[in-house]
């Protein structure tokens, strides 16, 4: 048996979220006890899932877990990276497969975001917080996200954590920061729920200076990266993956079984 672990992240048309999410993988691969590791992307870098996997093929590689780096599960969760391995494992009948899980829900992330807001000041309890997701048609990415948002809420202290999305899901971010920008709140944390920087970041950046916030504190926090509790949860995805823990996509001859959204 050779064990191969395939790290798919997303893909960036900004250089610097590609080199991040390398270095990202850089830091986990020394913790995990496999003899092949490779990086690949979903969509708009290189080397694609295929590529990915072929290289762990042609390095013998007998087993592959395949770990998608996403925070929450969604579709590119569901459907696109399993049917991109589906096809590509197809090739190879005698490679056993297994697919991990994304970082999901796990109460250890409030600690990690409430990191992000002392990075930026003090927290106090008249201050309102709003986390941004990426955003999805899919629901389970808004429900997921207020539960993260609630165990904020509890961890932080904050008057009052508000969740809002980039695109595909309500209420989106430019419509929150139009409502909070005209509400009488003077202290405001804007977390970006993102693990690299990129197209979504400069958005962020852009429309809240799009407004005269006067003598108002208004805080936009650094996106995730490399956090220790991020780096510890994704690890442990690895692991569930590498032993097959229930729960996950197993492949066999072009069959495969969903997992949970947790």
């Amino acid at each position: 048996m050779k064990q191969a672990v395939l790290y798919v992240c997303h893909g960036s048309r900004v250089p610097k979220a590609r080199e991040e999410a390398i270095e990202f993988i850089s830091k986990v691969k020394p913790r995990i006890n496999a003899q092949v590791q490779e990086v690949c992307f979903l969509e708009l870098a290189e080397p694609s899932i295929e590529e990915g996997f072929k290289n762990c093929v042609s390095q013998g590689a007998t087993d592959i877990a395949v770990i998608p780096l996403l925070l929450l599960t969604a579709a590119h969760a569901k459907s696109d990276i399993p049917e991109e391995v589906e096809n590509v494992s197809s090739l190879f009948p005698t490679v056993r497969v297994s697919y991990g899980k994304p970082i999901g829900v796990d109460l250890r992330l409030a600690d990690m975001l409430v990191d992000k807001m002392n990075e930026k000041s003090p927290i106090n309890s008249s201050s309102t917080a709003i986390l941004v997701g990426r955003g999805s048609s899919d629901m389970d990415v808004v429900n997921d996200l207020n539960q993260i948002a609630d165990f904020l809420q509890d961890k932080s202290g904050v008057k009052k954590v508000h969740t809002c999305f980039l695109t595909a899901a309500e209420p989106r971010f430019s419509q929150m920061i139009e409502d909070v920008f005209n509400s009488d709140e003077q202290s405001l944390f804007i977390i970006p729920y993102l693990i690299f920087t990129g197209l979504l970041k400069k958005e962020i950046d852009h429309t809240v200076k799009q407004y005269n916030w006067g003598d108002r504190k208004v805080e936009v926090c650094s996106y995730l990266g490399p956090h220790p509790i991020l780096l510890d949860l994704f690890v442990e995805r690895v692991h569930e993956a590498i032993d097959n823990t229930d729960g996950l996509y197993t492949f066999n001859k072009g069959k495969q079984h969903a997992p949970t959204s947790h």
